[in-house]
C-alpha cells in the first residue's frame, strides 16, 4: 500500500516511520523540507508540494499543528486540491475545530474524491509504538480501506459518523486532558509546599484508583523540571481554546477547563510554548512564589 504523508512534526515523523517500517511505500512532504531526511534514509520518498505528493499518491495522510495550517495545505498554492480527484482519498489527522474539518471535507469532495477526518489521541511514544487510538469520521468506504495503515498507526480505531464528529471527540479529550494535567500539578506544587515529598505522591496515586498512565508518564520529569515535548504545549492549549468555543457553541458552561486554559496561556507567556504540555506546572510554581 502507497501512502502519502503530509507533515513531518513529532508525531507525523514517527506515524511516518512506523508506515515505513511495516512495508508500507510512503512518499512525504513537510514545509521544511529539511526534516524529511530521516525518513528517506529509511526508503520515504520526498515530493516538493503537496500536490505533488496527492498526484502520485492514491491515499494522502495529514498531520498538521493546527487548523490555520490543515487549511493551508489544501487551499493554497501548490496545495491538495490541486491535484486531488475521483478514486483518491484523503484522510486528516490533524487536530481541528470541526467547522475546519468541514470545510476541508466539503473542498475535497467537491473535487470527486473520498475525504476522512482521523485525528489521533496519543503523543509522542504511543505514535512511535503504534499504539494511538484514532477517531474517525467521514466516508465509511475509505475507513475500511484505510484500514491497514490505521492497524499500524494505532491500538484501536473508531468511526464515529458524520465529519465533525472526530473533530469533536477529538477536543472533547483532550480537554479533560489539559484539565487534569493542571489538577496533577497543583498537587504535585502542594504536595512540594507543603513538606510532603512529590514522589511519595506519585506512589501513592499509582496504587490508588486515580492511576494512569499520564501521572505515571509525567510526573517523574515534572519533579525534575524536565519536559521534553512529547505533546508541545502551546498546542495542548490550543485545543483547550477549541474545546471551550465548542463549549460555546452548546451552552456548555465549563469553569474548570476555562481555568486550565489560562494556567496554559500563562506558561505560553512564559515562553514554555515548545515545551512538553505538562510544563504548565511552572505557570502555577510562578504563581506560589
Amino acid at each position: 500500500m502507497e501512502v502519502g504523508f503530509l507533515g513531518l512534526g513529532i508525531m507525523g515523523k514517527a506515524m511516518s516511520m512506523n508506515l515505513l517500517k511495516h512495508g508500507f511505500k510512503v512518499t512525504v512532504w513537510n514545509r521544511t523540507l529539511s526534516k524529511c531526511d530521516e525518513l528517506v534514509e529509511h526508503g520515504a520518498e520526498v515530493c516538493k508540494t503537496p500536490a505533488a505528493v496527492v498526484k502520485k499518491c492514491k491515499y494522502t495522510i495529514a498531520m498538521l499543528s493546527d487548523p490555520y495550517a490543515a487549511l493551508a495545505v489544501v487551499l493554497d498554492k501548490d496545495g491538495v486540491l490541486e491535484q486531488i480527484s475521483q478514486g483518491k482519498g484523503y484522510i486528516d489527522m490533524s487536530t481541528v475545530d470541526a467547522e475546519t474539518s468541514l470545510k476541508i471535507s466539503e473542498a475535497i469532495t467537491a473535487k470527486g474524491a473520498q475525504f476522512l477526518e482521523a485525528p489521533v489521541s496519543g503523543s509522542k511514544k504511543p505514535a512511535e509504538d503504534g499504539q494511538l487510538i484514532i477517531l474517525a469520521a467521514g466516508d465509511k468506504a475509505l475507513f475500511d480501506e484505510a484500514m491497514p495503515a490505521f492497524d499500524v498507526l494505532g491500538k484501536k480505531s473508531f468511526y464515529l459518523g458524520q465529519v465533525g464528529n472526530g473533530a469533536k471527540m477529538k477536543l472533547v479529550v483532550n480537554m479533560i486532558m489539559g484539565s487534569v494535567m493542571n489538577a496533577f500539578s497543583e498537587g504535585l506544587v502542594l504536595a512540594d509546599k507543603s513538606g510532603l515529598s512529590p514522589d511519595t505522591l506519585l506512589d501513592v496515586l499509582d496504587l490508588g484508583a486515580m492511576a494512569n498512565p499520564m501521572f505515571k508518564g509525567k510526573g517523574a520529569s515534572m519533579i525534575k523540571s524536565s519536559y521534553p515535548p512529547a505533546f508541545p504545549l502551546k498546542h495542548q492549549q490550543k485545543d483547550m481554546r477549541l474545546a471551550l468555543a465548542l463549549g460555546d457553541e452548546n451552552a456548555v458552561s465549563m469553569p474548570v477547563s476555562a481555568a486550565a486554559n489560562e494556567a496554559f496561556k500563562k506558561a505560553r507567556s512564559m515562553g514554555l510554548g515548545d515545551l512538553d504540555f505538562s510544563a504548565v506546572i511552572e505557570a502555577l510554581k510562578s504563581s506560589r512564589q
